[in-house]
């Protein structure tokens, strides 16, 4: 049974060790196993702090309290310490994080490269069938700066999901990309992610309507979020004319911090 896992984020207090201010505090989240939950706020809210301390990169740098509850179908739900709940996530930047020696295949299986192994058998054929579901087996011999924007993203979605963690964070990943490439992209996502639990960080109504089967949005300072509920619909969804009035909520809601 594939192991599923549900996020719950309990009175959480967040600040950096040479800084006396929190930047997040009364933080309560309840981020639900195999669905997308998408968190909004303005720049320097901490949205992105908290996905990188989530994902183990500020352990150094960061002073954390509260409860990290990992709901899990395979163990107890017990607060976790972050060095715990590490091997559970994947991590996906808003750069693409590509090492410009390394062709695409090479990438996409970084973490085993890391590790200071080659890809067994099964490993190859589960790159190579990521790499042709990102559409990418013409050009798997390419270097970095041989590929688009775009493309080098769905190299970094492939490596993303070569780690086959139960929880992916995302952040900003599809930021920098024109808007044709951004909605391909998101369409592919919640295709390939749609057994996994997804945290996305975004500036973007419009893709948290698309994609959020529930909405954050971190406000105030120090920062705490506010759950919304979108419209009941299969994602990604189509802009309606509900969404557009939805969007408008969201909207009213971001700028609370620009008053």
């Amino acid at each position: 049974m594939t192991n599923t896992i549900a996020i719950n984020i309990v009175d959480g207090r967040l600040q950096y060790l040479d800084d006396n201010t929190a930047v997040i505090a009364n933080l309560n989240m309840q981020l639900s196993a195999n669905s997308w939950s998408c968190i909004l706020g303005r720049s320097g809210c901490g949205k992105s702090t908290l996905l990188r301390y989530l994902a183990g990169l500020l352990d150094d740098k960061i002073e954390w309290s509260g409860e990290i509850r990992l709901l899990s179908n395979s163990s107890e739900n017990t607060p976790h310490e972050n060095r715990h709940i590490k091997p559970e996530f994947a991590y996906m930047a808003q750069q693409d994080l590509l090492l410009p020696w390394l062709n695409v295949f090479d990438n996409v299986c970084l973490h085993i490269g890391l590790a200071h192994r080659q890809p067994n058998q099964r490993e190859k054929q589960l790159a190579l069938s990521l790499i042709e579901q990102v559409e990418l087996s013409d050009h798997i011999d390419k270097l970095p700066q041989q590929l688009s924007g775009g493309m080098r993203q769905r190299v970094a979605l492939a490596r993303t999901l070569m780690q086959d963690k139960p929880v992916v964070l995302m952040d900003e990943p599809f930021s920098a990309l024109d808007a044709v490439t951004r909605h391909k992209l998101q369409n592919l996502s919640a295709h390939l992610l749609k057994n996994k639990t997804v945290v996305l960080i975004t500036h973007d109504p419009q893709e948290a309507l698309r994609l959020g089967e529930q909405i954050y949005i971190m406000r105030g300072t120090p920062a705490e979020a506010i759950r919304l509920t979108p419209p009941n619909a299969t994602i990604p969804r189509e802009y309606t004319a509900e969404l557009a009035s939805y969007q408008q909520s969201i909207l009213n809601n971001l700028e609370h911090d620009y008053v």
